[in-house]
This record gives C-alpha cells, sequence and structure tokens, in this order.
C-alpha cells in the first residue's frame, strides 16, 4: 500500500505555519520518502541548504562579507599607497589641526595617519560595522523562527538552524555589496559621519580623494587640505565625546530590537518556490522574503539617528568652516560641493539602507550647519561645544525646524556661566580617558543637565 502524504497531514511539524507549503513541496519532490513520520527526507534536505553556505560564527556570514566586498572594490583601479601618500596625508592633517585650535574648543583628537587604498578602507572599518550590522541581522534571523508556533520550533530546531545560516549568509552577500560599493566613493575615515576606523586615526582614500578632485575646479592641494580639515574635526568630537560612539550605536540597536517579519508574506512567497533547485532558497532571501517592516519605535530610532547624525556633520561643518574661512579662498566652494554630495542620497544613505535597513537622508545638514552656527554667534565656542557634554544637552529634530532658535533665551555668554554650566564644560575637556569608554552616558551623568 503506497503511504500518500497527502493522507499523513498531521506528520508535518509545520502544519499551520509559514513553512508548510515549502515542506510539503519538498516532500513531493523527495517521492515520500524520509524519516518515520516524516513526508520527506529531512537530513537530506537539511544538507542541501548547508552546502550553501559556509561555517562562521555569529549572525552575519563576514568571511563571505568581506570576500565580496574586496571583490566588487577590485573591479575599479585601486592603487596601494606609498611612502609619498602618506606623507602628504599626514602633512595636510598635521596643518588641518593647528587651524582647528582657533575653531574649536576641542582639543585635537588624531593620534596617528594613515593614507589608504580602498582595500585599506574595507579592512580597517570592517570591525565597527560588524557593531553595527550584527544587531539587526540577529533580530531578522530570530524574528524568522518566532514566526512559527512553539511546537513547531521545537520539532524543527536543526533546520530553523540552517534558515539562520541562510539569513547570515544573505547578509553577508549585502554588507558585502554594499562596503564594497562604498570602499569606491567614501573619502575619509569618517566621511558617513561615523567613527569607521581605528580610535584617533586620521585617514584619507586617496585614490577616491584624487577622483573627487577632477569634478572641481580646486587644485588638488585644497581638496586634500579641506578633506583633512573635515576627518580632522570628526577626531575630534569623537575623541572628546565619549558618549557619542555608543549613543549612534545604540539607535541603530533599537532600530534592530523592532524587527517584525510578514509572516502571510513568507508563506505566500515559499508556496512558490521550487523545492528542487536549492538556489531558489537563496535566491528568495536575497530577494527580500524574510524582509522586515518598519514599526512606530524604528521610526523613532531611525530619527534619533538621523538627527544626531546631522548634528555631527553639521557641527563639522560649522568649524571647519570658521577655521578655513579667511585662509582657503576655495572653502565655501569646496563646502557646497559636500553639502551636495551628502543632501544628494550618497554612500551613507545607499549602504545603511542596503546594511541595516535605515535609509538616512542627511537633509538636515545645513539646518544642523545652521544651528551650531547661530549658536556660537550668540555664546561663542565654549556655550556652542559644550552642548557636547552631555545627549540631553543635543538639539532635537524640533530645535532643527527652527535653528536659529535653539537657546534663544540663552542669548548673553554670561548667562552659561552658572556651576553647572562650568562643570559640564569641565567634563567635556576633560573626556578624553573616561572611567568607564563602554558606558553610553560617558562621565556627563554628574552634570545635572
Amino acid at each position: 500500500m503506497t503511504d500518500d502524504p497527502a493522507d499523513r497531514p498531521d506528520d508535518n511539524p509545520f502544519k499551520g505555519t509559514p513553512f508548510e507549503q515549502l515542506f510539503n513541496a519538498f516532500g513531493s519532490a523527495a517521492g515520500g520518502s524520509g524519516p518515520v513520520g516524516m513526508p520527506f527526507d529531512l537530513s537530506g534536505l537539511m544538507g542541501q541548504m548547508q552546502a550553501m553556505m559556509s561555517p562562521y560564527d555569529g549572525p552575519v556570514n563576514w568571511t563571505l562579507a568581506t570576500d565580496i566586498a574586496r571583490r566588487t572594490a577590485a573591479q575599479e583601479p585601486d592603487p596601494s599607497t606609498d611612502r609619498a601618500d602618506q606623507g602628504r596625508v599626514a602633512d595636510a592633517i598635521r596643518l588641518a589641526d593647528h587651524w582647528l585650535d582657533n575653531a574649536t574648543v576641542l582639543p585635537s583628537g588624531v593620534s596617528t595617519t594613515a593614507a589608504w587604498s580602498r582595500a585599506d578602507w574595507i579592512e580597517q572599518t570592517t570591525g565597527v560595522w560588524r557593531v553595527l550590522v550584527e544587531p539587526v541581522a540577529e533580530h531578522v534571523v530570530g524574528a524568522m523562527g518566532n514566526a512559527m508556533p512553539e511546537e513547531a520550533r521545537a520539532m524543527a530546531g536543526p533546520l530553523l538552524g540552517m534558515l539562520g545560516k541562510a539569513g547570515g549568509a544573505m547578509f553577508g552577500s549585502q554588507v558585502g555589496q554594499a562596503l564594497g560599493t562604498l570602499a569606491g566613493e567614501v573619502l575619509t575615515a569618517s566621511d558617513i559621519g561615523l567613527p569607521l576606523g581605528p580610535e584617533g586615526r586620521a585617514a584619507l582614500v586617496v585614490h577616491n580623494v584624487a577622483e573627487f578632485a577632477e569634478g572641481l575646479d580646486v587644485s588638488d592641494d585644497d581638496v586634500v587640505l579641506y578633506l583633512a580639515l573635515r576627518e580632522a574635526a570628526h577626531q575630534r568630537l569623537f575623541a572628546h565625546v565619549p558618549w557619542l560612539r555608543q549613543h549612534l550605536i545604540a539607535s541603530v540597536e533599537d532600530f534592530g530590537r523592532g524587527v517584525t517579519i510578514d509572516v502571510t508574506g513568507i508563506e505566500q512567497a515559499m508556496g512558490q518556490i521550487d523545492p528542487t533547485n536549492p538556489q531558489a532558497l537563496q535566491d528568495a532571501l536575497e530577494g527580500g522574503l524574510f524582509e522586515p517592516h518598519h514599526t512606530e519605535a524604528q521610526k523613532a530610532a531611525l530619527q534619533r539617528l538621523e538627527t544626531t547624525l546631522a548634528l555631527v556633520e553639521g557641527w563639522v561643518d560649522e568649524v571647519v568652516g570658521q577655521a578655513a574661512a579667511e585662509r582657503m579662498p576655495e572653502a565655501a566652494k569646496l563646502q557646497e560641493a559636500i553639502r551636495r554630495r551628502r543632501a544628494a542620497g550618497g554612500p551613507a544613505e545607499q549602504t545603511f539602507a542596503a546594511l541595516v535597513g535605515l535609509e538616512l537622508r542627511p537633509r538636515r545638514l545645513r539646518d544642523a550647519s545652521t544651528l551650531w552656527g547661530s549658536l556660537r554667534s550668540r555664546q561663542g565656542q565654549e556655550g556652542r561645544d559644550a552642548v557636547w557634554a552631555h545627549p540631553d544637552l543635543l538639539p532635537t529634530a524640533a530645535d532643527l525646524d527652527d535653528p536659529l532658535g535653539f537657546r534663544e533665551d540663552l542669548s548673553e555668554p554670561t548667562e552659561l556661566s552658572s556651576e553647572e554650566f562650568d562643570r559640564a564644560l569641565e567634563e567635556l575637556l576633560g573626556s578624553g580617558s573616561p572611567d568607564d569608554p563602554d558606558d553610553p552616558d560617558g562621565p556627563g551623568d554628574d552634570t545635572g543637565a
């Protein structure tokens, strides 16, 4: 007597789950053979899926990601840097740091300099990308399993592990493509407003800088110096505002915690997968099979991240503008070129969209720069820079809507000479070696702000 799988609907442990149609199809393709109580060869299916992925730890296949990133970046010329490149970058950053001394109360944050190739940028920034990407990847992969009832999850433990590896391979592929593309565009270690490189290392991606300069009616030396100013300004901010790095990363993590999966969409998509083609599942994964949906909590986290990045970029824009105004005749032209590059939806927006689902739009850069400039004109450099003493003092998205009105009630510098302000400023300037660098609130907890 033929044992028809259709006569044994209760033998499918995934009945009533988004995976039911997929495994029924695999059962048919396998001719109904397999372990007792199973309409198909589960071990064979797991073997097929495992063959698509190499072993790795964590929610993302970083070996795959790095390999794809390097191959993507290598599609265009990527000459290695030489001693002349290193010396030119070091000289530019040294001069830039000197100019910045008169534009901000924050001291230098540069300990070393570097001229990077695109491959160097990939190698030097992967560690920070791991911190940014893995929280989101972990929650997406977890949501894949949570879409199933508890009973099914208990029976499908090994298979869920395979699905997790498939999700990690999917993220690895996306990360690699995104980083490889970004490596061909990024100009400095901090070009997208995040501290991606090693702490204290100011770096320029020299081949990309040269390509950027080709489209401008500005000398190469001025382009290198202006980008060195921006990089050195970023380094000062991240070195002396110790809570800022973790604040940005926490915003990405908050976004990842809100990941939800469209169970109905998964069920419909799985019903259309060809079970005889192991590549079909991989294609479905890379095509958005488990694409998350944004919740209200995620939208709030996205706004916090956008606002903080806008404030970082606006502060750098304002400080560099002050440092170069009387020394570099072409500074205004270069400032506008950088602003247009960011506002056009450049590498930051595209990379975050690919890596963590965050479509960053640096449209608030001009508003943030205006806010910092207005604050400086009313309260001086000290008043402007002291706002970074604690995250609670930062302007909000609503403040960017009215950048000239931020702290308008404190228009006179003397009104900020309270004990609270002095303590906040002292904490900011003395925070280069915080007691607990992993504390997201840093040393500003005692400000009372």
